[in-house]
């Protein structure tokens, strides 16, 4: 009987220690999953075991908690002094003091650096710091290889009071108060599907040794949009514009990655500091490709939106009905724009009416 009684405590001690056992294996497990979410592996990486298949990492939702306080961060866009430029910007700068305020939104003071070495009218409307372009033919009229050597300059004398920096571009616009992305010592970055390390592994060992590790330490990125811990801007800024101009310097390499080099050469530069990105899909949509802006935050119009009159796609062709930045090379588009037709996609529809809505408040909005 004794023995029986001590044969019943011994199995319910069993099943304690196995349960308590369970219990930290899955404390255990999640948080590696929570640790590898939020490092963020790249495509193609490996040397773990796969606990993540889906390459583009968002922000877990229970990441949430560990911010106890508010994190702003400094909107910075760097600009010239072009029609072109400037009319991107004061729209930017509209929807921008439009969102700041509202609930969910961790967008503190805002920058304009503008890389030309001069002032310009838009001084007074727009925070604006001027900073010197990069010596006489060094861009090799590549002019956003100035980006890099603009920030460098920016990080040096200004006075940042944010601890963040969202790294934005005019052509920028927030469709919802954008919260900060980033998580402590990882920044938040937005995936492209044309940055494609992997595929470039040859000119990409140029700048990026192998004793460096494996090229899919590289993310598919490029510095905008970008939400980064200023320290870590200051120590990835330098070499980023070194590895630009590298990169510009080299014919093969300037061939093979054309508009998107600067890109390149941030995705680099970040890789060789060991700063891995957060990848958030919903941080913007690009129209016409991407349809829904659900849960999004920018909308980035740098593609040509055609269409016909039945609200089908033309890209390539120009449209019955158009909305392309670059139709406006020399002045601002014209107040009041047409609405898309029937059928074309949500982005579009609301590109263009938060393009007529700040067109038509801002104040002498046609001559710049």
């Amino acid at each position: 009987m004794i023995e029986r009684k001590n044969m019943g405590r011994a199995s319910s001690l069993v099943l304690v220690l196995l349960a308590l056992g369970f219990f930290f294996a899955t404390c255990n497990l999640s948080t590696m999953v929570i640790h590898y979410r939020l490092v963020g592996k790249w495509i193609g990486d490996n040397t773990d075991s796969g606990l993540l298949s889906d390459p583009i990492i968002e922000m877990p939702e229970n990441a949430k908690k560990f911010k106890n306080t508010k994190a702003p961060f400094h909107v910075a866009l760097t600009a010239t002094d072009t029609p072109y430029s400037k009319w991107q910007c004061r729209i930017m700068y509209y929807w921008y003091k439009k969102k700041k305020d509202l609930p969910a939104s961790e967008m503190g003071g805002f920058t304009r650096i503008l890389h030309s070495g001069k002032p310009d009218n838009l001084m007074d409307e727009i925070p604006t710091i001027v900073v010197d372009p990069l010596p006489g033919g060094l861009d090799r009229g590549y002019i956003v290889l100035n980006r890099p050597w603009a920030f460098v300059q920016w990080l040096e004398k200004a006075t940042i009071e944010e601890e963040y920096i969202l790294m934005a571009e005019p052509d920028h616009i927030f469709i919802n108060p954008l919260p900060n992305l980033a998580l402590g010592g990882y920044p938040a970055a937005f995936p492209f599907f044309y940055i494609k390390p992997s595929q470039n592994e040859k000119i990409i060992r140029k700048f990026y040794p192998e004793e460096n590790g494996p090229v899919t330490k590289i993310g598919p990125i490029g510095n905008s949009p970008v939400i980064i811990k200023k320290d870590l801007l200051e120590k990835i800024a330098p070499t980023w514009m070194n590895v630009s101009l590298r990169m510009k310097e080299d014919t093969e390499t300037d061939k093979a990655f054309g508009w998107v080099l600067e890109m390149y050469a941030y995705a680099v530069a970040a890789a060789l500091h060991g700063v891995p990105h957060i990848l958030r899909k919903d941080f913007m949509v690009q129209p016409p490709w991407d349809m829904e802006l659900r849960k999004k935050f920018i909308i980035h119009y740098t593609y040509g939106c055609d269409y016909n009159l039945k609200g089908e796609l033309t890209y390539g062709t120009i449209g019955e009905w158009r909305f392309d930045k670059k139709a406006y090379l020399r002045g601002p588009p014209p107040r009041n724009l047409p609405l898309p037709p029937p059928g074309v996609p949500e982005s579009v529809v609301t590109l263009v009416k938060m393009v007529n809505e700040a067109t038509a408040n801002i104040p002498n909005w046609d001559t710049q």
